[in-house]
């Protein structure tokens, strides 16, 4: 899909008569696996919507992170984005190579570092809320709006509950 093309053909999500992954009961029975499943499943989509941008899931969420206009630090953005640092590091620099984020001074207190969400990056995220919009229809399609937002309040609680 290139950016602005309105082709939302390539934004699939896996067919539900796919081969089954080798599992034991085990994993099957396993909260953990399960989500994990289910995010490599959402992930794998949702990277296809970002692809035309050459955007990482990863950076995405960077840039969502970003775009309420305040700058953040280094750490309260690696947990906005669900990364750790090192490989956060690694994909702000990237980004600010791209121009689409800066780092700057907090204007509240000059000595430390924060970035922002440049124009640029502005610009990026506009050019990807089709795929991304049509990303979230795939899903609602697949699953169920009704569904869906059940399963995200109630994964939101969960991970409230456990202390993330």
């Amino acid at each position: 899909m290139t950016a602005g093309s309105g082709d939302a053909s390539q934004v699939r999500l896996p067919s539900e008569k796919a081969e089954a992954p080798v599992t034991s009961p085990g994993l099957e029975s396993s909260l953990a696996y399960l989500l994990s499943r289910a995010e490599r499943a959402v992930n794998r989509s949702l990277g296809a919507a970002l692809a035309s941008e050459e955007v990482s899931v990863e950076q995405w969420r960077i840039l969502q992170a970003l775009a309420d206009g305040r700058g953040h630090s280094m750490g309260g953005l690696a947990e906005a984005a669900l990364m750790p640092h090192p490989t956060l590091t690694k994909a702000v620099d990237r980004l600010v190579e791209r121009a689409v984020v800066y780092r700057g001074h907090d204007p509240l207190d000059r000595r430390k570092v924060v970035v922002f969400l440049a124009d640029r990056g502005r610009e990026l995220l506009a050019r990807l809320e089709a795929g991304i919009a049509e990303h979230r229809r795939a899903v609602l399609a697949a699953y169920g709006a009704a569904r869906t937002e059940r399963l995200m309040r109630e994964l939101d609680l969960l991970a409230r509950s456990l202390g993330g």
